[in-house]
C-alpha cells in the first residue's frame, strides 16, 4: 500500500497542467485531494470521475482564500498532510512597460498567495509532520528578458523554501520545491498572453534549447512532486529539483 495512502493534499492551480496531473497521481495512490483554482469548469473537469479529489474555488492571490482552502480540507478530511503551491501567475513584462497593477499581480500569486496558505497550513502539518512543495520554474535561477518580474517572483519562492526549511525543521515539516523547465499547458496562451501562433514558435524555440530535446509533459514533473511529499522523501528538505530536461546545463 502506498505511504500517501489516506494522507490529504492541497493543490493550487489544479485545474490544469501540472497541478492537474499532480491530483490525479496523488489519487491514484490512495491520498484526498483538493485542488483549488478561480476556474469552476476547470476544476470540475479534473474532478470528474474521481470521489478522492474535491474542486474548489478560490483565488491564490486572495489572502482571504488562504484559511478558506485550509478549513476546507480540515472539514472534508479533518487533517492536512501535503500542500502543493502550484498556481502561477506571469507575464511577458519588459521593464519598459512594467506598471505597478502588474508587478503586484505577479507577486500577490507567486509570493504573497504561498506564503499565506503555508501560513495557514502549519499547525494542520505540524500535527502530522507533514511536507510542502512549491513550484518555481527555470526562470527562478535562469534570467531571460522579458521576464525579469516572473523570474524574480520565482526565484523568491525558491529562497522562501530553503528559509521556511531550516525554521519548519523542529516541527518535524519538510519544505521542497520544483522548479520545471518548459512543460506542455496553457501557460503561454494564458498566463503570457501569446497567440496560438507565437506559442508554437516559442515551443519549437524552447524544445531547441532542451539537451533531452522535448519540452516536458505535465506528468514529467508531477511525479517529482509527489516523491517529494512521499514520506519516503522524510530526510529531504530544502531542495530545489529541476526538471527540465538539462536546460539549466546550456
Amino acid at each position: 500500500m502506498s505511504m500517501l495512502n489516506e494522507k490529504v493534499v492541497i493543490i493550487t492551480g489544479g485545474g490544469s497542467g501540472i497541478g492537474r496531473a499532480t491530483a490525479l497521481r496523488f489519487a491514484a495512490l490512495g491520498a484526498k485531494v483538493i485542488i483549488t483554482g478561480r476556474r469552476a469548469a476547470a476544476l470540475e473537469a479534473t474532478t470528474a470521475g474521481h470521489p478522492g479529489i474535491i474542486g474548489l474555488v478560490a483565488d491564490a492571490a486572495d489572502p482571504d482564500d488562504a484559511g478558506r482552502a485550509v478549513d476546507h480540507a480540515i472539514g472534508c478530511w479533518g487533517r492536512l498532510d501535503v500542500l502543493v503551491n502550484n498556481a502561477g501567475a506571469g507575464a511577458i513584462l519588459p521593464l519598459a512597460e512594467a506598471r505597478a497593477a502588474e508587478i503586484e499581480r505577479i507577486l500577490a500569486v507567486n509570493v504573497l498567495g504561498p506564503s499565506l496558505l503555508t501560513a495557514a497550513a502549519l499547525p494542520h502539518l505540524a500535527a502530522v509532520r507533514g511536507g510542502i512543495v512549491n513550484i518555481s520554474s527555470t526562470f527562478g535561477h535562469r534570467p531571460a528578458v522579458g521576464l525579469s518580474h516572473y523570474a524574480a517572483s520565482k526565484a523568491a519562492l525558491e529562497h522562501l523554501t530553503r528559509c521556511w526549511a531550516l525554521e519548519l525543521a523542529p516541527q518535524g515539516i519538510r519544505v521542497n520545491a520544483v522548479a520545471p523547465g518548459p512543460t506542455e499547458s496553457e501557460a503561454l496562451t494564458g498566463m503570457m498572453n501569446l497567440s496560438a501562433a507565437q506559442a508554437a514558435t516559442v515551443k519549437e524555440q524552447e524544445r531547441q534549447r532542451i539537451p533531452l530535446g522535448r519540452r516536458g509533459e505535465p506528468n514529467d514533473v508531477a511525479a517529482w512532486i509527489v516523491r517529494l511529499a512521499d514520506p519516503a522523501s522524510d530526510w529531504v528538505t530544502g531542495q530545489v529539483i529541476a526538471i527540465d530536461g538539462g536546460l539549466g546545463l546550456t
